[in-house]
């Protein structure tokens, strides 16, 4: 089954790829190779590490097509020194920016900024705000997974150890953030299927020490939890060491979401249920491409399609 799955992913993966562009033709004949700035999160996130070298494993791949310059913050949080990144990139002249924004609306006057000089931005990971752009006239494509139906694919599948009035607590990303809305929005739409109710959510800002705390904290305030729905796996890892400490193995459930490495034993032996795979090393590719395929076909920003949906999987043990 698992094998299937795996095969069923890259095939996703290959196609999805293929319908944004064939790189390996795309620009033999052009003079100029473009130069791309991958500006992510925090490389302290075993998930942006993994975004990070599956960007630069493709660029080695496709060496003659274009540069890649990649970049990313301290921590989840760090929203100022992400704008400056963003701004030297600027004054660096790259041909186009592929950015997982650290915040949904304070990247958006740095992003126009970048427009109105000429560059070509795509967004990944995290969508900016829909009404900042709008007020700024700005069209950025987004390029990435539904993320709220893959926190319900995971919130579904818990839903089936849990039954009406079972308590439950959910660990969110940096709220400000729109993937971390989506992915509580869809732990909410599953809970409230299966009737549980929802004790409390408290961002962990996507950190394993505040996922630590935050979880003691709400095991501490609503001791009948049943379950915590965390909105990456960090967190949930963080939840998982409060859990052991709460001395509540096998008590309260935990499930995670992006299937980074570390997840993968808690995930083998029961500490964690389930998470979801949105294939970290395929995100930035699938930026870049489109922003590639843009500077090919020599599109305005204003052009650009504004979503290109990308694969995400439910995976358990």
């Amino acid at each position: 089954m698992k094998h299937n799955f795996r095969r069923l992913a890259a095939m996703t993966i290959a196609v999805t790829v293929a319908a944004v562009l064939p790189i390996s033709s795309a620009y033999a004949a052009d003079a100029h190779k473009p130069k791309v700035a991958l500006v992510m999160k925090s490389l302290a996130n075993e998930f942006f590490l993994t975004m990070e070298n599956g960007a630069k494993d493709y660029q080695k791949a496709n060496a003659a097509q274009f540069d890649l310059i990649t970049n990313g913050i301290k921590d989840e949080t760090d929203t100022a020194n992400q704008i400056r990144i963003v701004e030297q990139m600027i004054v660096s002249k790259v041909d186009a920016i592929v950015i997982a924004p650290a915040d949904s609306k304070a990247l958006v006057p740095v992003v126009k900024k970048a427009v109105d000089a000429g560059i070509i931005v795509v967004n990944i990971d995290n969508k900016l705000d829909n009404d900042v752009l709008k007020s700024k006239n700005l069209n950025v494509p987004f390029v990435g997974p539904n993320n709220r139906a893959g926190a319900k694919q995971v919130g579904d599948y818990l839903a089936k150890k849990l039954k009406a009035g079972d308590e439950v607590g959910i660990l969110e990303g940096v709220s400000t953030t729109t993937n971390a809305q989506q992915r509580t929005a869809g732990f909410k739409d599953a809970m409230t299927t299966v009737g549980a109710k929802i004790d409390s959510v408290q961002s962990a800002e996507w950190e394993i020490d505040k996922g630590n705390s935050v979880a003691a904290a709400m095991l501490n305030e609503y001791p009948n939890i049943k379950a915590l729905l965390a909105g990456n796996d960090n967190m949930a890892i963080g939840a998982v060491s409060a859990v052991r400490a709460a001395g509540k193995q096998g008590k309260v459930i935990i499930v995670g979401y992006d299937n980074i490495n570390a997840i993968k034993p808690m995930l083998a032996d029961g500490r964690v249920l389930a998470t979801a795979d949105q294939f970290a090393a395929k995100q930035a590719v699938f930026g870049i491409d489109v922003a590639l395929k843009a500077i090919k076909d020599h599109k305005k920003q204003a052009d650009l399609a504004g979503a290109v949906e990308t694969p995400v999987q439910l995976i358990t043990k």
